[in-house]
């Protein structure tokens, strides 16, 4: 089990830059200044990518623990917290 945490670890910290990206290249393709949807306007690419950037770090931060090992032995009750 701790091996495919750690395999998992990896996938995360790939996804999360990947995810950044495909957001960014997203709203650079879509933004148009003579558009007419609302896809067009740089204002809700603005909020979405607001929102899921810090997504995507928090899966980076918790695939770097994960690979490190910090998920190995997890806690069976309050008092090994």
């Amino acid at each position: 089990m701790n091996m495919l945490k750690k395999s998992l670890g990896i996938v995360w910290l790939i996804l999360g830059p990947l995810l950044i990206y495909f957001l960014i290249a997203g709203a650079i393709d879509n933004i148009n200044p003579h558009g007419t949807k609302d896809i067009n306007k740089p204002i809700p690419w603005i909020i979405i990518i607001t929102i899921f950037a810090p997504i995507a770090v928090g899966l980076m931060i918790f695939g770097f623990y994960a690979l490190k090992g910090e998920y190995d032995h997890l806690p069976e009750n309050s008092s090994e917290i």
